[in-house]
């Protein structure tokens, strides 16, 4: 069962993986795939079925590499709904993991 700082680290490594991809792209020939790759299919496949604003959270936040601040600069929204929106997304992350991780331990 993953915590909330678990998902909060995965989310720190997928925004690091996405900020750096061209390198790690080249990189894959000769040292092969990052670790990372595959917590970026666990949460893609989580994402693309979440409601459109965790969606947005996500790709603005994570993949795209926004601070907090420069989001709601570009939103038009105060960094505290940026950051209830974030928190939002962290507790739908950490139900919807640990619901697929309990169907796969039930199967």
């Amino acid at each position: 069962m993953k915590t909330l700082q678990d998902i909060r680290e995965d989310l720190k490594e997928i925004r690091y993986y996405y900020t750096h991809q061209s390198n790690f792209k080249d990189a894959i020939s000769q040292v092969g795939e990052n670790q990372t790759v595959k917590t970026i299919k666990i949460y893609k496949d989580i994402i693309v079925s979440a409601p459109s604003r965790y969606y947005d959270i996500y790709c603005s936040l994570y993949v795209d590499g926004y601070s907090q601040q420069t989001l709601s600069d570009k939103l038009c929204y105060s960094r505290e709904y940026i950051r209830l929106l974030n928190k939002s997304l962290l507790e739908y992350l950490y139900k919807e993991i640990n619901k697929k991780e309990g169907d796969s331990n039930e199967q």
